[in-house]
């Protein structure tokens, strides 16, 4: 005969056996892990204009497979101006070098090493590194699709 305890210890060892073995099976996670120092980031050839910053370098790190939205390093030569743009998607971005002064809508920040800036979806906003000090390096995570909607001047 079958008791409610048996019964109970049963399923208890058949959903045992189907957990998985570690914690690395239990993620699922797409992404491999990953810690990567400021100097040994591979970063793209210089580009820029026609509204992006002229010698902005950049290196992905990766691409969310749900929402599209990639993470990356972006490079902002001293001096350099990014024009008032907005994107589809939110933006989460650190400040891992230099300072910026960013305009949010209409307010503007200065912001350095260590800053954290949010930046909603279609909200415009632009980008400037001071002249005379170091490169600005950000660490950008996108919420969907990189796209750049430009202001016309």
């Amino acid at each position: 005969m079958i008791t409610k305890a048996s019964l109970i210890l049963a399923l208890g060892s058949l959903l045992l056996a189907t957990l998985p073995a570690s914690a690395e099976e239990a993620s699922g996670s797409e992404y491999d892990a990953l810690a990567i120092a400021l100097d040994d980031i591979q970063w793209g050839a210089p580009g820029g204009g026609n509204g992006f910053p002229v010698g902005v370098q950049s290196a992905r790190q990766g691409t969310d497979s749900v929402t599209g939205g990639i993470t990356y390093y972006a490079k902002f030569p001293a001096g350099s101006h990014f024009d008032m743009h907005w994107h589809t998607h939110d933006e989460f971005v650190v400040v891992v070098q230099g300072s910026v002064t960013i305009v949010l809508g209409n307010q503007s920040h200065s912001v350095s090493t260590g800053s954290y800036i949010v930046i909603p979806g279609k909200l415009n906003h632009s980008w400037d590194v001071p002249e005379g000090g170091e490169d600005a390096v950000i660490v950008v995570r996108r919420g969907g699709p990189a796209d750049f909607n430009f202001l016309d001047n």
